[in-house]
């Protein structure tokens, strides 16, 4: 059992690594474009979406690989420690 928890452990931190940088991107411009609205007063939805999604999209095409070789690690982590898992 304790093979299962720090595999679950290791699980959530790869997560935690891949899903942060375009969240705090999106945050970061949504935030951006809400004091740049509220000095123009214009208020207009497409207008928030636009620079959010393309930020993402950056983010993703920069740090996707490091996201992908993480999970490829933990994969190979996980297969490792099946046998020892299957015996409980």
């Amino acid at each position: 059992m304790e093979a299962f928890d720090g595999l679950l452990r290791e699980a959530l931190i790869v997560t935690a690594l891949i899903a942060l940088p375009p969240l705090l991107v999106a945050t970061a411009v949504g935030a951006i474009v809400a004091v740049l609205q509220a000095a123009t007063q214009v208020q207009e939805q497409t207008l928030t979406m636009l620079p959010k999604v393309l930020a993402v999209a950056a983010t993703l095409a920069l740090f996707g690989h490091a996201g992908f070789a993480l999970c490829a690690v933990l994969f190979r982590e996980i297969a490792g420690a099946l046998p020892q898992l299957a015996r409980g």
